[in-house]
């Protein structure tokens, strides 16, 4: 029993040893077939070895290769499996910028052709993929939200139905935060340099309008009430019964949308201030 545990402790260093003297040996045969294709001019065995790398999940070999090779198919029945295949190793690699480049130039030349659906797919979920955060600019989850609507208008009956649209409520729901965070900049900033209140307001009740299934909605229409009592708390007397009345036309609102929020106690609050200013006049 002894002499076995010896020779596996012997042997196990030893194998190791072989195994990544084997990997070296494989990555080196593999650098040295990259940069031999990478030299050819023959472009259907450049094809086809960006095809063997795409396969073995070395994406920055097959598009490098890829982007040789497709113009030179340009034309060719080649040309579109090549077109494809370049976007799609663009977004393996996770470089969604050039990947959605790519799909739309693959979908604009072949409107019908073999990829097109799983194209417009991709080109779409690869920018959600890349959206960045709320308080960055939002150009790139716009352009998501265009590439996913687009494909779920010319492929509605996708697999991939449901993964888009999820996307796209998420992105949304992106959008509306930020334009939440704006309102709330705003609301933060009172009456300094001017009536940010309103600027408040009217920010929030754009993105209800322009989404109004969102998840943020209830924020956005609690952030409106406060930032119209705030406003009618800083105004001058002769303005202060119109604004209260204003409020509590904003608390109807909020309290018939949400009866059960969190932030009821504090909407009654708010209310029974501005029905006294109200009903002292």
């Amino acid at each position: 029993m002894q002499f076995r545990t010896k020779t596996l402790f012997l042997t196990r260093p030893m194998t190791g040893r072989i195994i990544t003297i084997l990997c070296a040996a494989a990555l080196l045969t593999s650098c040295g077939e990259y940069n031999k294709a990478l030299k050819s001019t023959d472009y259907n065995y450049k094809f086809e070895f960006a095809k063997q790398a795409f396969e073995q999940k070395r994406y920055t070999q097959a598009y490098t290769l890829l982007e040789d090779v497709h113009t030179v198919f340009r034309g060719t029945p080649k040309a579109e499996e090549a077109l494809y295949l370049l976007a799609l190793s663009y977004y393996e690699n996770k470089d969604y910028l050039n990947s959605g480049s790519y799909f739309k130039q693959y979908y604009t030349q072949y409107p019908k052709g073999q990829y097109t659906e799983l194209a417009r797919y991709y080109s779409g979920y690869g920018y959600y993929l890349d959206s960045p955060d709320p308080q960055l600019d939002q150009s790139e989850t716009v352009k998501a939200i265009e590439e996913l609507q687009a494909f779920l208008d010319y492929f509605p009956k996708s697999d991939k139905v449901s993964i888009a649209q999820n996307a796209i409520f998420e992105l949304q729901d992106k959008l509306v935060l930020k334009q939440l965070q704006n309102a709330t900049l705003y609301f933060n900033l009172g009456n300094y340099m001017g009536n940010n209140y309103e600027s408040c307001v009217i920010t929030a009740k754009n993105a209800i309008k322009d989404y109004p299934y969102s998840k943020y909605k209830e924020q956005l229409e609690f952030l409106i009430l406060k930032a119209r009592y705030n406003e009618a708390s800083e105004s001058v007397d002769e303005k202060k019964e119109e604004r209260f009345r204003t409020v509590i036309d904003e608390y109807y609102s909020f309290t018939n949308d949400y009866p059960d929020s969190q932030n009821r106690k504090e909407a009654d609050n708010i209310f029974k201030i501005a029905s006294k200013h109200v009903n002292d006049k």
